[in-house]
């Protein structure tokens, strides 16, 4: 079953205090790690996560220590609540790459 989409005003107070930015249908992250080493453990951290939750973000490694997550529902056609539980779960990641 496709999960509902949420509104804007649901979207919007999502994203209050969190790191994520809306563009159009889609959360997105950047984030900049201590090199490329690190960049790839944390996609392969990253893909771990998805595949347990059967929920995949786009992964984009740009420069050379930077990642960027992208989410959406793509069945439902925009964002739900599950895109925002996938962030928080890679929000909690992304904080043991923090030194």
């Amino acid at each position: 079953m496709t999960p509902p989409l949420l509104t804007d005003d649901e979207v919007a107070a999502r994203l209050l205090g969190i790191p994520w930015n809306r563009e159009g249908k889609q959360i997105v992250r950047d984030i900049k790690l201590e090199n490329f080493d690190e960049a790839v453990m944390l996609v392969d951290r990253v893909a771990e996560i998805a595949s347990s939750v059967d929920h995949h973000p786009d992964i984009l490694i740009h420069g050379w220590n930077m990642v960027k997550l992208t989410l959406s529902t793509h069945s439902a056609g925009g964002l739900t609540e599950i895109d925002f539980d996938m962030a928080a779960r890679l929000d909690a990641l992304i904080q043991q790459f923090r030194r």
